[in-house]
């Protein structure tokens, strides 16, 4: 694959390198939302069946990406309203506990202990080694351990938001089935740009905001609720949700059977005539790179800023715990922070701070360009 800069409207002056805070709109998408823009100045020309067509589309495609039926996804508004759909559904018996990682997101951190504090469960806080130089290996290993026959529900993303740091999901699916508990992934931080396969990774639900990876539109998310939640009770009774919904003269004849599998956890309003044309265009293109380009071309993309960051003796992962299209920095003390910060500035480059790691996130719009830029300001920010 080559770049795909041709098919954005970033700014040519700003090298973004910064897809983890949120994701540029592909050009096909903003056409999709002007079109659906103009479409909405004539209610005539939304037909009945418009309500439903569209977000069928929008889930096969998502389907598509990580191995699911498309009866198993449903729209959401955020990840927070995906936790809360899936955590509603989950019981818990006197005595087990809950597992989140350490630095978690707020939204799956304030969810999860929610649903603790309502059920009478304790949290289980679980970090890396406090001594370990690298993170990733201990922190998988602790993770693992803490999973056991009192655990009734984890809750993580599968990559950590601050760093890309990668978690051996099949491994936690593993044993999260094995002791049966419920394994809950946010992945908005990585699906889109990395592998994930919810039937082999053994995932019970995924959510995902959809302005990061997806490049989708802020305010719409997409999720994937797995057979563990059959017949569950959703957030909210949205008529579009039963199945004579699609039948607008007899809606009052009320249905109380729900639409198909997970249909049930569609928001109210499913059909988000604006933002859903954008995800839907944005899903198709992720279909056509396919997930597998995007992280080769990530990988090749930031080899040459790994090689200089070993060149000035800068702590890494080990690569098989290392996400290619998301990592986190720490820089050592031979770096001065604030020079860094000015000329970041200065060279209008985009990454974020996360956690005390300067965060860069590249996609299939960065180009060489972009990581040469970031290694000669890095160079330049360096304590002589």
């Amino acid at each position: 694959m080559d770049s795909q800069k041709h098919l954005f409207s970033l700014d040519p002056d700003i090298h973004y390198l910064n897809c983890g805070y949120k994701g540029p709109l592909l050009k096909s998408a903003e056409q999709a939302a002007i079109g659906a823009l103009i479409r909405d100045r004539n209610p005539t020309s939304i037909a009945p069946e418009d309500f439903f067509n569209l977000p069928k589309e929008a889930k096969a495609r998502f389907a598509d990406l990580v191995n699911c039926d498309p009866f198993q996804v449903a729209l959401i508004p955020s990840s927070s309203y995906g936790f809360a759909t899936a955590l509603r559904n989950i019981s818990c018996n006197p005595g087990q506990h809950a597992i989140v990682l350490e630095d978690e997101f707020p939204s799956g951190y304030f969810s999860l202990k929610s649903w603790c504090d309502e059920n009478h469960a304790s949290l289980k806080v679980v970090g890396p080694d406090k001594d370990a130089s690298t993170l990733a290996e201990s922190w998988n290993k602790n993770l693992l351990e803490s999973i056991n026959s009192e655990t009734a529900v984890v809750l993580m993303s599968s990559v950590h938001w601050m760093n890309g740091l990668k978690f051996d999901l099949e491994s936690i699916g593993q044993k999260c089935k094995s002791v049966g508990a419920i394994f809950i992934v946010d992945g908005t931080q990585s699906v889109g740009a990395a592998e994930m396969d919810v039937k082999r990774f053994k995932i019970d639900a995924l959510i995902c905001a959809s302005y990061k990876w997806l490049f989708g539109p802020y305010g719409l998310g997409i999720s994937y609720f797995g057979p563990a939640f059959d017949g569950g009770q959703p957030l909210e009774e949205s008529w579009m949700n039963r199945t004579n919904s699609q039948d607008f003269g007899n809606l009052t004849n009320y249905d109380h059977e729900y639409t198909e599998d997970s249909g049930r956890y569609n928001v109210g309003e499913m059909s988000s005539f604006i933002l859903l044309p954008m995800l839907n265009e944005a899903l198709k293109q992720i279909n056509e790179w396919r997930v597998s380009e995007i992280e080769s071309y990530c990988h090749k993309l930031t080899i040459p800023l790994y090689d200089y960051l070993k060149s000035r003796n800068v702590l890494l992962e080990e690569k098989q715990f290392t996400s290619s299209h998301l990592f986190g920095l720490k820089l050592s003390e031979a770096f001065d922070s604030e020079l860094l910060k000015s000329n970041l500035h200065a060279n209008k480059i985009s990454v974020s701070n996360r956690g005390g790691n300067l965060r860069v996130s590249v996609n299939v719009f960065n180009t060489a360009a972009d990581i040469e830029k970031l290694i000669e300001v890095l160079e330049m920010s360096r304590k002589e």
